[in-house]
């Protein structure tokens, strides 16, 4: 049951989000493809989700009902959380022009995992 619900819950948070949510984080809008890859803890091994930013904040563009949030600064530093139930995770790291990287982590129903997460511009 974690790994289904953590899929997506790791997944989106691990794609972007910001320390700020300037207007100048504008050059990090558009359309994001994101791998979240697992390291540590027991969740499958890697997912690909669809994100967009818009003036800073990120977006899930998938069919979930997952609620995230998160913000790209001017910079590019990057800060996400994810909600799917009792279920979360949180991710940090950075863009730069079309592709971006950072690490993530999260908790629910018992058990907990970590990794790293790549995007790149679509």
């Amino acid at each position: 049951m974690f790994r289904a619900g953590n899929t997506l819950v790791f997944a989106v948070l691990l794609a972007l989000g910001g320390l700020n949510r300037p207007a100048a984080a504008a050059g990090h809008d558009g359309n994001w493809s994101v791998l979240i890859i697992t390291e540590k803890g027991d969740c499958d091994r890697a997912y690909r989700y669809p994100l967009a930013v818009a003036d800073g904040q990120v977006r899930y563009n998938g069919d979930s009902s997952a609620n995230v949030s998160g913000t790209v600064s001017s910079g590019g530093g990057v800060k996400v959380s994810i909600r799917l139930g009792d279920k979360g995770a949180n991710g940090t790291g950075h863009l730069s022009g079309d592709s971006g990287a950072g690490t993530w982590q999260g908790a629910g129903g018992g058990a907990s995992c970590s990794g790293r997460w790549e995007a790149e511009k679509r």
